[in-house]
């Protein structure tokens, strides 16, 4: 059994970390804690806590009024450990080049990071214990 969670939006000028209206990486990672929180409240019940990232890869430039896409899956579940990985994906593309409205719906989302790491969800706080991904 693969549990899967995704959320959209469109990232703002609060956003906004760097000049030319580029977004922080770390609004990213961001998105994926709030991937992973819904990720393990429909395994277990509960939030958990995010307590590391393996890997973090920023590939691509994403900016003010860009929407993106964060997917995330369970890969290995412990005891109390949840083993995910994720990826964040550009879907709209701002097109301030024609004006400061105009955006192009990607044919092909542009993935911008992807990053695996591990969540715990204490075994006395499991209210939903799923099995299917044991280690």
């Amino acid at each position: 059994m693969k549990l899967k969670s995704m959320i959209r939006l469109r990232m703002s000028y609060k956003d906004v970390h760097y000049g030319g209206n580029l977004v922080d990486g770390a609004t990213m990672l961001e998105l994926f804690g709030d991937v992973a929180t819904e990720l393990l409240i429909n395994h277990d019940g509960n939030e958990g806590l995010f307590v590391s990232y393996d890997n973090v890869e920023f590939l691509a430039p994403v900016y003010a009024g860009d929407f993106i896409e964060a997917v995330g899956e369970i890969t290995k579940i412990g005891n109390s450990s949840r083993k995910m990985i994720f990826e964040a994906r550009k879907v709209i593309q701002t097109r301030t080049d024609i004006s400061d409205s105009a955006a192009d719906v990607l044919e092909e989302p542009v993935v911008v990071c992807r990053a695996s790491g591990t969540c715990v969800v204490p075994v006395k706080l499991q209210r939903k214990r799923q099995v299917g991904l044991e280690a």
